[in-house]
């Protein structure tokens, strides 16, 4: 019985030796494991990058802009561009610096010059840039003589006139002496009418009349080798207008229509004996 208690005991002694080998030795009363652990706290603590509240401030933090000159902020470069403009704005609109000192006339050869400066208006002094170009140009425009008037800004201080004079096409006969009548019919002087320009009669002779209308052209579509043997140009109504050449020789042109064809017609006609030539049916022409 002795015997087996110290068997028993035997038996329990090594069996804790065992287990003491088994577990994990402690220095200073820690095991290895809690040290282990204790000391990756530590080294966290240590690095400011690591853990769960590092990720975040990683993710709120940014790198600090740097500072821009003020030259690169767009609002005072707004405000820079915006006082320049208004200066030469002031510059060029309310100032003489670039104001009127010269009118150039072109163009003008029988309208006298002194009379399309009176109707442009444009005092000198007067900033350029407030000329008012297409009220001077109609002013102009309304001379007697005057077919068509530009108004140009020339900078820095120069008004550019260009004039189309009307050109007369035909003269009417009146009371007070020839009037010259230009391709438009418009009546725009009193005067003897140039060499090479026929007369035109007509029952009411001017602008807007049918008549005459039919009659300028019928005279502006004839080639030039007929329309300088024209003398006078007779219109009685749109379809009935007949030239008078030269030679007194009359040629019944009709209405205002196929003249590429009567031109030729008639230029060979000229070519026959007769005084009277029908060619308002070109196709079948007449001679008398």
């Amino acid at each position: 019985m002795t015997r087996d208690r110290r068997d028993a005991a035997s038996q329990r002694g090594r069996r804790e030796s065992e287990q003491r080998r088994a577990r994990p030795e402690r220095v200073g009363g820690e095991r290895p494991d809690e040290r282990a652990r204790r000391a990756g706290k530590a080294e966290r603590r240590e690095k400011p990058g690591r853990g769960p509240g590092a990720e975040r401030r990683e993710h709120t933090e940014r790198p600090e802009r740097p500072r821009r000159s003020w030259y690169a902020r767009p609002l005072p470069i707004a405000v820079a561009v915006l006082v320049v403009v208004l200066g030469l704005g002031a510059v060029v609109f309310f100032t003489p610096v670039l104001s009127v000192r010269e009118i150039e006339v072109t163009g003008a050869a029988t309208v006298p010059e002194s009379d399309v400066r009176t109707a442009l208006a444009v005092p000198d002094g007067q900033p350029l840039a407030r000329v008012d170009t297409g009220a001077a140009a109609m002013r102009v425009a309304e001379l007697r003589k005057v077919a068509s008037a530009r108004v140009q800004r020339v900078y820095p201080s120069t008004v550019r006139v260009t004039v189309e004079e009307r050109t007369p096409m035909v003269f009417v006969q009146a009371d007070d002496g020839p009037h010259l009548l230009d391709r438009d019919g418009v009546d725009f002087e009193t005067a003897p009418p140039p060499p090479g320009v026929p007369e035109l009669v007509a029952e009411n002779a001017g602008f807007g009349d049918p008549a005459t209308e039919a009659a300028l052209g019928a005279l502006s579509g004839l080639p030039a080798p007929l329309r300088d043997q024209v003398t006078v140009v007779r219109a009685s109504t749109i379809s009935d207008v007949e030239f008078t050449l030269a030679d007194e020789r009359i040629v019944l042109w009709g209405a205002d229509e196929n003249a590429e064809r009567k031109a030729a017609v008639t230029l060979a006609l000229l070519t026959q004996p007769g005084g009277t030539f029908d060619v308002s049916s070109p196709d079948l022409p007449t001679v008398r």
